[in-house]
């Protein structure tokens, strides 16, 4: 399969995009740079065997990422890449764009700057992972573009398993919800919070679920369709070009996927491959 993608995509305009993440968050963005890139095939790369990241020490994650990246950039020769997972681009971005200075990374990470834009109240939370939140690159956001903004960082120990949970088609305990998201909501000197960024692709899932159980209503800040309209402008449109026919699959690090998660994939219009060589262990 190797050799015939990369012999398929030396076509011009039909190489894909690949779209990381640390398990199916990142279906959230695929969905939007699908509507906004017809012509382009994707991979779907799900690290789930080293699924959630957000309680790893930095230094293994790193040299993990790196190395996967190895493995996938050689296997399928993308024209570009979504990192869209916000705690591996804050934490490995730059390491990515200088081990491979010839590919295009597209980043996710928190939305700070559009959220300092619109906030009526300058009252602002980021919910996002304990390794987001934690990260320099996170509080360097809110220094240059929200430092007139009282910024809450919320980082939330369950909320990426009880969102990947909730997609597959689990029940969720509202109180256990509830007590992830608390901490977002701040009332202060007679002004409240008014956004929330969602910094992790996987929290979008639980929007709905998020403004059911909020306290007062806030603007949920999903990241995924700005993450895609930079990767258009990032891979323009090539002329004449058509959607090829040998992408559109997914590959889990882990190799294997129960009923929910095959369900999950073909109803997003993805095949499953299988993770073969890109294993790092």
């Amino acid at each position: 399969m190797t050799k015939a993608l990369a012999s398929n995509s030396d076509m011009v305009g039909s190489k894909p995009i690949l779209v990381f993440d640390s398990g199916i968050g990142g279906l959230t963005v695929l969905r939007e740079a699908r509507l906004l890139m017809p012509e382009r095939g994707f991979i779907y790369v799900a690290d789930d065997a080293g699924f959630p990241y957000g309680g790893w020490d930095e230094e293994p994650l790193k040299a993990r990422i790196v190395r996967l990246f190895e493995g996938l950039l050689e296997r399928y020769e993308p024209d570009a890449v979504i990192v869209a997972c916000n705690t591996a681009f804050t934490l490995a971005g730059a390491d990515l764009r200088q081990r491979f200075p010839e590919m295009r990374f597209i980043g996710t990470v928190p939305a700070i700057k559009p959220a300092a834009e619109r906030t009526r109240s300058g009252l602002v939370s980021v919910l996002a992972t304990p390794g987001t939140v934690k990260r320099a690159y996170t509080r360097d956001l809110i220094q240059s573009f929200a430092s007139q903004c009282h910024v809450r960082l919320v980082g939330s120990e369950n909320l990426a398993r009880m969102a990947e949970a909730y997609i597959r088609g689990d029940a969720l305990d509202d109180a256990a919800v509830l007590a992830e998201i608390a901490p977002c909501f701040v009332d202060k000197d007679g002004m409240r919070t008014d956004i929330v960024v969602l910094a992790c692709t996987h929290y979008p899932f639980l929007a709905n679920v998020f403004r059911r159980l909020a306290p007062w209503p806030v603007d949920w800040l999903d990241p995924a369709e700005a993450i895609a309209r930079q990767a258009r402008r990032l891979v323009p449109l090539v002329e004449g070009a058509e959607h090829p026919d040998n992408f559109d699959f997914a590959v889990f690090t882990s190799g294997s996927q129960d009923f929910s998660t095959r369900r999950l994939m073909q109803g997003m219009g993805l095949s499953l491959q299988p993770a073969a060589d890109i294993l790092v262990g």
